[in-house]
């Protein structure tokens, strides 16, 4: 079982507080907090380990990690657009 970072629990901490102070508040600049590399390197592991399928992509975990390897693959999911999105929808329940 992961345990989930100190770093990564304050921010769900935060966005759990904002959210319950605030019900109507809308968060409309979460991609900023999806794309840091320690929530993304946490969800990738944690997907991992609950062997989780395919994402809206198409690539599996074995896939990434013959080819391109976990490291380049969610260092292109931070900086490019498309590989961006589908990245942030595939971890987004992660976050929450």
């Amino acid at each position: 079982m992961l345990t989930t970072p100190d770093t990564i629990r304050t921010l769900q901490r935060k966005l759990y507080r904002k959210a319950k102070q605030e019900p109507a508040y809308r968060f409309y600049a979460l991609y900023d907090k999806i794309h840091r590399a320690d929530i993304l390197s946490h969800a990738y592991h944690r997907v991992r380990a609950n062997k989780g399928s395919a994402g809206i992509d198409g690539v599996t975990f074995e896939a990434i990690e013959t080819g391109e390897g976990m490291i380049a693959f969610l260092a292109d999911a931070r900086l490019h657009g498309k590989p961006c999105r589908i990245a942030a929808r595939r971890f987004w329940v992660l976050l929450v």
